[in-house]
Formats: structure tokens, sequence, C-alpha cells
């Protein structure tokens, strides 16, 4: 079960041999020996791929809890302290992968020098069994719930253009000024309106006709930057850009509803000191609000 398990992780019959300091065809004795045993094909191989099957993806899952289980017993017998260590499976969305998470994943990886990290950036929601994915962050709504979903941060959001798309008019006060200036689109959260939110309450729709949208956040930072066009943008990812003045902070009393940050992993009876400690550091690392714009 367990060279069964490293496999899957590794991606191939040599890489777990690698890892195991084993010969690739002990690991494919291992492997056979666990389906002869279940009576089941776990994988699909072939020159130049390798496939779970549906029994291996549940035979994935159920030995990763079973050796999870093993483990805290072995540990609970032993005395052994919970240091946590092996390889972490993370899947970041890429924009905030690449900033605004690195630091608190090297305050992870100072902390507990057994673990090494896989930092995979993804936009999308991984196959956690599948992929050998201990657990992703997540920006959104949350709408599975066969997953674990822990909240640890917030990013507001602001309205941001280049100075070179309001000319020589004034900034707009209200939300619904904006209405008549060129747009841009950031797919995954918004795309033809956006609904602000005054400083007091008051709640406005704008519908907007975006020249052009995108599911970048960078690319849409850029964009701003090159006076395309209004957007609405994570605080964090403009806030250079406005305390520089290339990026005017538009409407200030009305911002878009801030996105929650999830730490996503499957339901299971053990979680692994790694991914326990992960979720501990990410959430003391992270303040409440990333990004958060001066108070109007």
């Amino acid at each position: 079960m367990q060279t069964f398990v490293r496999i899957v992780e590794a991606g191939s019959l040599s890489a777990a041999a690698l890892q195991m300091g084993a010969t690739q065809p002990t690991v494919s004795r291992r492997l056979q020996a666990l389906e002869r045993s279940l009576g089941l094909r776990l994988l699909q191989r072939s020159t130049h791929a390798m496939k779970l099957t549906e029994e291996g993806q549940r035979c994935f899952a159920r030995a990763k809890e079973l050796l999870g289980n093993w483990q805290a017993f072995e540990a609970d017998l032993r005395g052994a302290t919970d240091m946590p260590e092996g390889t972490l499976r993370v899947v970041v969305p890429h924009a905030i992968g690449q900033q605004e998470l690195v630091a608190p994943l090297a305050e992870y990886l100072r902390r507990y020098p057994r673990v090494a990290v896989e930092w995979l950036l993804h936009d999308r929601t991984p196959e956690f069994i599948a992929g050998g994915i201990d657990c992703a962050v997540h920006v959104g709504a949350v709408d599975d719930p066969s997953v674990v979903a822990v909240k640890i941060a917030e990013v507001p959001r602001i309205v941001v253009a280049a100075p070179s798309v309001l000319g020589d008019a004034p900034l707009p006060a209200h939300a619904s000024e904006l209405a008549g200036l060129p747009w841009l689109a950031f797919r995954t959260f918004y795309r033809n309106d956006i609904t602000l939110i005054h400083a007091q309450g008051e709640q406005h729709r704008l519908p907007i006709q975006p020249r052009m949208s995108t599911d970048s956040l960078f690319a849409l930072r850029n964009a701003a930057l090159l006076g395309l066009g209004v957007c609405v943008a994570s605080a964090w990812a403009v806030a250079d850009d406005v305390a520089q003045g290339t990026l005017l902070h538009l409407t200030p009393q009305w911002h878009a509803a801030p996105l929650p940050i999830y730490l996503l992993y499957p339901y299971a009876h053990f979680y692994p000191a790694k991914l326990r400690r992960f979720v501990e550091v990410l959430r003391a690392a992270l303040p409440e609000d990333i990004g958060q714009p001066p108070s109007p």
C-alpha cells in the first residue's frame, strides 16, 4: 500500500522507485502483488502515461487513510513527537500563489525542515485523490460539500484605472458615474455587471460592456496600467500602483464585496502533521484582509 500511494503521488513507477531508494522492478512487483491480492486493476499503464482506474482511485483514498491511521497509532504507542515530515502537495491560484502566499510558504519551510512542498499553480479546483493533492488554496465561494473548507483570509477589491482613462474629467464620486467609462472584466468573478457597495452599506449594480475580459489577475492589472479601462481588482495586486500614482483608486467610498480565501482538503479520519501545521501557519501568517486599502 505504501508503494502504491508513492507511485500515485510521484506520477510514475520510476519516480516512486527513486524516491523510495528501490529499483523499478521491485516497485512494479509490489504493485502487481497488491493488485493480485485485491483482484483488481488499480492502474492503467501505457508507454507514455499512467492513470488510476475507478477502483484505483477508491483504493488510493482508502490506502492513504489506512496508512495515516497506522502512523497515528504508531506515533501514539511510541510517544513520538508530532513533527511534520514528507512532501506536501499544494494547489494554489496563479496570481496569489506567486506573490502573497510565498512568504507564508517560506515560513512553513523554515519552521519544519523535514517537509518538502510541491507548490502547484492552477486556477481550477484540483482532483485531490487522482492528483495526489494534499490541499488547495481557493479564492471565492466554495460549493463542494465533499471537502473541508477552512477560511484563512479575505481579499478586499477596489475600483482602479490609469489616469489617462479619465483624461481631464473629474474623479467620479458615485458608483453610477463609472458607467460611461471603458471597462475591463475579470471573468472569474464578474463579466457583464458588477455590484459595488458603499462604506455605509448602499449597493449599486453597474452594467458594463467590457472592452477586454480575462481570467488572469496579472493580465487585468497590466491592461489597466496601459489605460485600456476601469477594473475591479484585488487590493493587494494594485496597492503599489495606487501608491505610485500609475493607477487611481476610483470612488474610494465604493468597493466590490471582498473575496474569501479558503484552504480545501478532503475529509479524512486522520490528517498528517504536515497538513495540520500548514493550516496553522497560513492562518497565522495571513492578515485578515490581504492588501486592505487605506480607509477613504
